[in-house]
């Protein structure tokens, strides 16, 4: 099991460009499996997850060939179904929460799609019930495997287009249901659908493919099904929760950074929250400049100076995994945030960690945390701490960064799960970061 070692309190400085976007790649690697044709995708963040889904593709029978960095070429014109049914898929299915985004594509195009319980960040419960309603709602038979936890569904006539409300706006569980949508017969309405821009990225690609889809960018989607779909190229956007990561460390660490080529227009409230807590962003063409921060930032009370409350929402809102980010960032505001994850009910749980390095953070609850800031006026302290999640990891990283002292973080590779070479990035910035 690998480590961090690193030594805090340095300022940093210079640019430093986000990788290809996580959230969007899992979807749109999944949609490679709707058609037998070349699929060109380009900006592929060499990250654990993303490469045990290329991994998974892979011994499913796609044909897989990297053509440059961060570009690979991918056709699944022989597609090994039966490969779903083996004990080798059910273990390798089961080590990664997007695998999930294959059955979508695999029901519409095969008539079956099977998948064990998937893993990923110990975050909560994250409910797969939107998914599978869905595809019942097309027409697939459901079944599940209690002992062993595998899931099932299957539509050997095909599937139907149908109206349906979502319970709720998820955006792994909007992407498969599209994906199953756009080779059913008939129109599909999907309403409370997930608008994030990395789903607008899948329908956009999937209509590039031949797909009908409009109200792309809103939470009513209609599907009009295609007989077939074809291959085409597609960028995947810059990761907005990366951006997100870098605001927070060149605020913690009083530092003066440029983040490159954001793709500004995609990234909603991200920047303006930021704001709310005082961190000075500027807009430079379509990179974000962040000047040092050498008087610290003032969290800007509400209208009516209550508390400033930083909650997470269903897109345009403020994404939740960004809220880790949010709260190191505040323990060295000027002012008290609270900070309301709604979505999953252990996210919160590694403010120990900071606690036990000089934060003054209360947890009210499993969602709901209020920060004080210290203003700079007691550093941070260096510790030894273990990485529990993608996004808490990425913030005791920022946290270490701006201590004072040599911390250790250990479990780095939920980190690797999702920021590509951070180390060798962050070093080239000027941080004093090793890998052991």
């Amino acid at each position: 099991m690998g480590i961090f070692k690193i030594e805090g309190g340095i300022s940093l400085k210079g640019d430093i460009t986000p990788q290809g976007a996580k959230n969007e790649a899992l979807q749109i690697l999944c949609a490679v499996l709707l058609t037998p044709e070349k699929v060109i995708i380009n900006n592929i963040p060499d990250i654990i997850d993303i490469n045990k889904l290329i991994t998974l593709l892979g011994n499913l029978g796609v044909k897989i060939q990297k053509t440059g960095s961060g570009s690979y070429t991918f056709q699944a014109d022989e597609v090994n179904i039966n490969y779903l049914e083996t004990e080798a898929f059910k273990k390798e299915g089961g080590s990664l929460r997007g695998s999930i985004m294959i059955v979508g594509p695999l029901l519409a195009r095969f008539g079956k799609g099977y998948i064990p319980k998937p893993g990923g960040d110990k975050i909560g419960r994250r409910r797969l019930d939107t998914h599978f309603e869905g595809f019942m709602n097309l027409g697939a038979k459901f079944r599940y495997n209690r002992e062993d936890h595998f899931y099932g569904v299957e539509a050997p006539k095909g599937l139907k287009g149908a109206d349906m409300l979502l319970d709720e706006a998820s955006v792994t569980g909007t992407a498969n249901i599209v994906m199953a949508a756009v080779l059913a017969k008939g129109k599909t309405t999907v309403y409370n659908a997930a608008c994030e821009p990395y789903l607008q990225q899948l329908c956009k690609m999937l209509n590039c493919m031949g797909a009908k889809i409009t109200g792309v960018g809103s939470n009513l989607l209609t599907i009009e099904g295609v007989e077939s779909l074809g291959g085409c190229e597609h960028r995947i956007l810059p990761d907005m929760i990366e951006i997100g990561s870098w605001i927070g460390l060149a605020a913690m660490t009083k530092s003066e950074i440029t983040i490159k080529d954001v793709s500004w227009d995609n990234l909603g409230v991200i920047p303006n929250t930021f704001r709310k807590l005082g961190i000075t962003l500027e807009r430079r063409g379509d990179d974000i400049y962040i000047p040092a921060h050498v008087d610290g930032y003032e969290v800007k009370t509400d209208i009516d100076g209550s508390i400033l409350t930083i909650a997470d929402a269903p897109w345009p809102g403020f994404t939740p995994d960004l809220l880790s980010i949010v709260l190191v960032v505040a323990t060295q505001a000027r002012g008290d945030v609270l900070i309301h994850q709604k979505m999953f009910e252990s996210r919160l749980f590694f403010v120990d960690k900071l606690i036990d390095m000089g934060a003054k953070i209360m947890l009210c609850d499993p969602h709901r945390a209020v920060v004080m800031g210290h203003d700079f006026k007691s550093q941070l302290k260096a510790t030894t701490m273990s990485s529990p999640d993608i996004r808490a990891g990425i913030s005791l990283l920022i946290a270490a960064l701006s201590a004072k002292g040599t911390s250790t973080i250990q479990n780095i590779e939920q980190i690797d799960r999702g920021y590509e070479r951070i180390d060798e990035r962050l070093r080239a910035i000027g941080a004093n970061i090793v890998r052991a």
